[in-house]
């Protein structure tokens, strides 16, 4: 017997658990394939979503529409499922010089990065703790999601209102028609592919322009009770056992390496230790493939020969921040034919 419905999603990583929660808000029917193992870039990343970033500490790309965004979806989410995973949290990033801090008290006053920046500390911001002796920047509307409780509070939703299937994706028993696909027995207007980096396997969008890049982080236990997100260089992201810690990441393209190395741990330790003036354990160390995009934006759309196949890929390492409003972008486009932003559709590459 075929089951009939609106929406097969495979993956359920950021991408894909975000396409299923926004699907099952409109009420639509929908099956999620995904090997949960496998989702190691979104089960192991520290979850921050920052309105600063970078070197150069600039604002983040429609930072104004994405933040907004991205705080209602999660609240929502967390509504939806009965689980706690959303925490909004002030961000600290030291200064670096004189020069910095001169820089950030004129980008103070821009229209661009008013709502963001609480307030600026001319001095140290926390005793002697900190090696920021040119004070730093605080900033809100930042946070982050504990990724792990997310995704299984997610997938526990769509069991309860539709179908999830812990398995392998075989591109051979996908049947393709006109009017719908196909795959075992479950029939669906259309397919989401939602794959990560696994995508290069996928045998209709393996030449989609996605470039892995593998990221390694740090799980340490520190004394460290302030209520803030530290950022200076690489960030500490509270884990959920009191006292643990998160720190991260690096990167390293084009590198599949199923491993950590030592080379990682060598070079975020030294990294927190340069801002740090407390001690601080190493109890573990995790690695992930980020899928990213040569301009760092999302892909969206449809194969050019069948708008049965629906992509949705390229987060990289904001897969956080992005997911929540391009995956509205997305769902709207498949439910009401609204526009894809040319910035992010997947016609964009040739």
């Amino acid at each position: 017997m075929t089951d009939t419905i609106d929406y097969i999603i495979v993956g359920h990583g950021l991408a894909g658990a975000s396409v299923a929660l926004q699907l099952l808000k409109l009420e639509k029917r929908i099956l999620v394939i995904d090997e949960p193992e496998n989702n190691r870039a979104s089960r192991i990343a520290a979850g921050l979503f920052n309105p600063v970033t970078g070197q150069n500490a600039v604002r983040t790309w429609m930072a104004d529409k994405l933040f907004p965004y991205l705080h209602k979806f999660y609240s929502e989410a967390e509504v939806l499922t009965g689980q706690k995973f959303f925490h909004p949290a002030p961000m600290y990033k030291p200064f670096g010089s004189v020069a910095a801090q001169n820089d950030w008290m004129g980008k103070s006053a821009d229209a661009d990065y008013q709502m963001f920046v609480e307030r600026i500390a001319l001095q140290p911001a926390f005793g002697s703790l900190l090696n920021d002796v040119h004070g730093g920047l605080f900033l809100k509307h930042g946070g982050f999601i504990n990724t792990i409780p997310f995704l299984d509070a997610v997938s526990a939703l769509v069991a309860s209102r539709g179908m999830f299937w812990k398995e392998r994706f075989d591109d051979e028993r996908l049947k393709i028609s006109a009017d719908f696909v196909e795959y075992n027995h479950v029939k669906a207007s259309r397919i989401i592919f939602c794959q990560g980096e696994r995508t290069t396997s996928n045998k209709w969008f393996s030449r989609a322009p996605v470039r892995v890049l593998k990221g390694e982080t740090l799980r340490i236990k520190i004394d460290w009770d302030k209520d803030v997100i530290l950022n200076g260089g690489v960030y500490m992201v509270p884990e959920n056992a009191k006292g643990e810690f998160r720190v991260g990441a690096t990167y390293k393209h084009n590198d599949r390496t199923p491993v950590v190395t030592e080379e990682a741990r060598a070079e975020l330790v030294e990294k927190l230790s340069a801002f740090l003036n407390i001690p601080f354990e190493v109890i573990g160390q995790d690695w992930g493939i980020r899928p990213t995009t040569t301009d760092r934006k999302p892909l969206l759309g449809c194969h050019r020969e069948s708008e049965r196949l629906v992509f949705f890929n390229g987060l990289g390492t904001k897969g956080v921040t992005l997911a929540p409003y391009f995956s509205d972008m997305l769902s709207r486009w498949l439910e009401y034919s609204a526009p894809i932003d040319k910035e992010v559709a997947l016609t964009r590459y040739k």
